[in-house]
């Protein structure tokens, strides 16, 4: 992970994982409601949020409802490109 290739879900650590499947399942949220569905430290999510940034799977955006928070979502990149490519591998073949 020091510029080798590129970082992808897998490679990332588990409380990370936790906060994208909370995000695929509940859609948009904000910082607030990962930690309450995840149960995880605020701390943690904001870290998990970071990596997922980082690799390009969350989106941030503003809340509406209240400013001072953001709103966070899965961006809308195909399947393949977020577990690795493994799916495109067997299409091909």
């Amino acid at each position: 992970m020091a510029g080798t290739e590129q970082e992808s879900l897998d490679d990332l650590p588990p409380s990370a994982k936790l906060v994208f499947k909370v995000l695929e399942y509940n859609g948009p949220l904000t910082q607030k409601g990962i930690v309450q569905e995840s149960m995880l430290s605020a701390r943690t999510v904001r870290y998990a949020l970071e990596r997922l940034e980082g690799i390009g799977v969350v989106d941030e955006d503003v809340y509406f409802a209240d400013a001072r928070q953001n709103l966070y979502q899965l961006t809308e990149k195909p399947k393949a490109a977020v577990d690795g490519g493994s799916e495109a591998c067997t299409a091909e073949q």
